[in-house]
């Protein structure tokens, strides 16, 4: 959750939670959160606090979870994330599970790998028109 859009956190943390639950509640239940505030979507998950302590997580055999579902691709993926991220869990045997597939993603799936992609992508043009919008903005405003 980044500050750009001047999103509550609290609102921003209970929507993606409710759509995670929604995907998951006939499957599992949702063990331990990985919520990063203030972190921009293009910082790389290395960089984002909450992302990278989840990164780690995924080597422990002993984690206490068997996948990890997110609550919107746009907000942990953005540009290229997905296909650097990604190879990580299915390396350590974590599914990922994305509302907009309806469940986990299929490592050999190529229809997957576009879909999230695509997100990415989607996520990149999404900040840069916030980043345009507030510009141009503070620019009147001044």
């Amino acid at each position: 959750m980044s500050t750009e859009d001047q999103q509550d956190p609290d609102a921003s943390r209970n929507w993606q939670l409710a759509r995670a639950r929604a995907l998951t509640e006939r499957h599992g239940e949702i063990v331990t959160e990985f919520f990063d505030i203030g972190q921009s979507r293009s910082i790389p998950w290395k960089r984002r606090p909450r992302a990278a302590e989840l990164l780690g997580q995924l080597k422990d055999p002993d984690r206490g979870f068997e996948a990890v579902v997110i609550g919107e691709p746009q907000r942990a993926f953005y540009g290229n994330q997905y296909g650097l991220t990604f190879p990580v869990f299915a390396h350590y045997g974590v599914q990922l599970w994305v509302p907009e597939v309806g469940g986990p993603i299929d490592p050999e799936s190529e229809a997957h790998d576009l879909v999230m992609s695509v997100f990415g992508g989607m996520s990149k043009g999404e900040r840069t028109r916030i980043k345009i919008r507030v510009r141009a903005a503070m620019s009147a405003q001044a």
